[in-house]
C-alpha cells in the first residue's frame, strides 16, 4: 500500500472520528443539562475510571494509548459541563469581587520587604511603590508577619534569579499563608565587592552576603579563594563590614548599600552571569486583578497516584496555556507529599481562562489560586 493511500484512508477515519466527537461532545452538554437539574458534581470519579478501564480492554494491544486519549476526551467533556453549569463558589467571588486598579504612586501604601537601605529587596520596594513608606525586617518571614498582621499593606519579595534559581524559603511561606500576589518587578542586579575605605582588593580574605548574593557571584569567590559568611541580607553583610572595620573583610552588596554604609566599591559586577536578574513579587492579604493582568499563580495538592501531575499538566496543554513556572515544595509534616506551585500567561476576567481555573479548584483536592497580576 503507497503512503498517499495510507493518508486518504487516514483522512477518512478521521472525518468519521471527527463525526462521532462531536456526537459525543453533544452528549455531555446533555449530563450537564442533567446535572444542573438535579444539582449533581459535574465530576464523578468512579464513572471516569469504570469508562476508563472499558476502554483500555477495548484498545487491545493499543489500550494503553486509547485511555489516554480518552482521559483527553473527559476533560473535555467536563469543560463543556463548566460552561453550562456555572455554580457560585469562593474562587468565583474571590474574582468578581476582587479590586480592578492598584494605584502604585500612592503615598498611602506601607511596604515591608527584606534587608536595610539598599537592599536589592529595598529598591524592589521602592520602585514599584516610590512615593510609599518601606518597613526594613530582619527575614522573610517577618515581612509575612507585618502583612498579616495589617501593619503593611503589602510584602516585596524575591522568588527567583536568573542565575541562582528560586528562592525556596518564600516560596514556602507563600504555600503557608497563599495571600494574593498582586503585581511583580524584575530587578537587574549588578553585586559589587565593598570594603571599609581603609582597605584595598588584594587585603580581602572572608566575603560577607545574603545566601542569594553567595550563590550569585560563586565563580568570583571560587577564583579568589575567598572565605563565605551568609548574612540576613546584602545590606546587613555591608553593615556588618563597616561595623568590625576589618581590612580583609568585604560585603558582596548593592552599591547603594555600600553608600549607606560608608564603604568602599572594590569591584563591580562580579556575579556569574552578565545579564543576571531577580524577579520579584508584590503581596496583598486582598486580591486585585488589573485590567492588564496577565500572569495567573496557583498552588495545588493532588493524590498521589501514578500521572496525576501529568494529567494536570496536559489540560493546560490542551488549552492552549503558556506554562511559565513550576515549582514544587514538600508538604510539612509528610512523606514524600508534594505542593505544587505554578504560573501561566492569562486573565481570570476571560472566561477560557476561569473555566479552566474553576474546573480544577472545583476537582483538586486542595487548591489555591494566588493571584493574577
Amino acid at each position: 500500500m503507497e503512503l498517499s493511500e495510507i493518508r486518504q484512508e487516514i483522512d477518512s477515519i478521521d472525518r468519521q472520528i471527527v463525526e462521532l466527537f462531536k456526537r459525543r461532545m453533544d452528549c455531555a452538554v446533555k449530563v450537564a443539562d442533567n446535572k444542573k437539574k438535579s444539582g449533581l458534581p459535574i465530576l464523578n470519579t468512579e464513572r471516569e475510571l469504570e469508562v476508563l478501564q472499558k476502554i483500555e480492554t477495548l484498545g487491545g494491544e493499543y489500550g494503553h494509548y486509547a485511555r489516554l486519549l480518552y482521559g483527553n476526551i473527559m476533560e473535555l467533556s467536563r469543560d463543556i459541563q463548566y460552561t453550562i453549569i456555572n455554580g457560585d463558589n469562593d474562587l468565583r467571588n474571590t474574582i468578581r469581587n476582587a479590586d480592578t486598579e492598584l494605584d502604585t504612586m500612592s503615598d498611602k501604601w506601607r511596604t515591608a520587604c527584606l534587608g536595610m537601605a539598599g537592599s536589592n529587596s529595598h529598591i524592589a520596594a521602592m520602585r514599584f511603590f516610590p512615593n510609599g513608606s518601606v518597613s526594613l525586617e530582619k527575614n522573610f518571614d517577618k515581612v509575612f508577619e507585618r502583612v498579616a498582621q495589617g501593619e503593611c499593606d503589602f510584602g516585596v519579595l524575591p522568588v527567583e534569579n536568573s542565575s541562582a534559581g528560586s528562592v525556596s524559603r518564600v516560596y514556602d511561606l507563600i504555600i503557608k499563608y497563599r495571600y494574593y500576589i498582586v503585581g511583580e518587578i524584575d530587578l537587574p542586579i549588578e553585586h559589587c565587592l565593598c570594603g571599609i575605605p581603609q582597605t584595598d582588593i588584594s587585603n580581602i580574605e572572608k566575603v560577607l552576603s545574603h545566601e542569594q548574593g553567595l550563590a550569585q557571584c560563586s565563580l568570583f569567590i571560587s577564583e579568589n579563594g575567598y572565605l563565605k559568611q551568609k548574612c540576613k541580607s546584602t545590606s546587613e553583610a555591608a553593615k556588618t563590614v563597616a561595623e568590625e572595620k576589618r581590612i580583609n573583610w568585604a560585603a558582596i552588596c548593592t552599591k547603594e548599600a555600600a553608600d549607606e554604609f560608608g564603604l568602599k566599591v572594590l569591584d563591580k559586577n562580579i556575579q556569574n552571569n552578565d545579564n543576571n536578574c531577580t524577579r520579584f513579587i508584590v503581596i496583598s492579604k486582598r486580591p486585585i486583578i488589573t485590567k492588564k493582568a496577565n500572569k495567573v499563580s496557583l498552588c495545588f495538592q493532588m493524590d498521589n497516584k501514578p500521572g496525576s501531575l501529568y494529567t494536570v499538566l496536559c489540560r493546560f496543554a490542551s488549552h492552549g496555556f503558556d506554562l511559565t513556572k513550576i515549582e514544587s515544595r514538600p508538604v510539612p509534616q509528610s512523606r514524600f507529599d508534594y505542593i505544587f506551585y505554578l504560573d501561566f500567561i492569562g486573565n481570570m476576567r476571560e472566561a477560557a481562562n476561569s473555566r479552566m481555573i474553576y474546573s480544577l479548584y472545583e476537582e483538586l483536592p486542595e487548591f489555591s489560586f494566588l493571584g493574577n497580576y
